[in-house]
């Protein structure tokens, strides 16, 4: 199961220099590409935000 970013996402970048896979992708509210993640849980431990979860 994939994580997913929700709207509390403020854009700082912190998740997507830590994702291993390189499956967030970047804009006004980050993305993380379903099938690319790998539901390590990386980037939900390092959002400054709380803005990551699994879906």
């Amino acid at each position: 199961m994939a994580h997913k970013i929700s709207s509390s996402c403020v854009a700082c970048g912190t998740c997507i220099d830590e994702c291993p896979v390189g499956a967030i992708s970047a804009g006004d509210i980050y993305k993380i590409d379903p099938n690319a993640c790998v539901d390590c849980g990386t980037c939900a431990g390092v959002c400054p935000m709380g803005a990551i979860s699994q879906e």
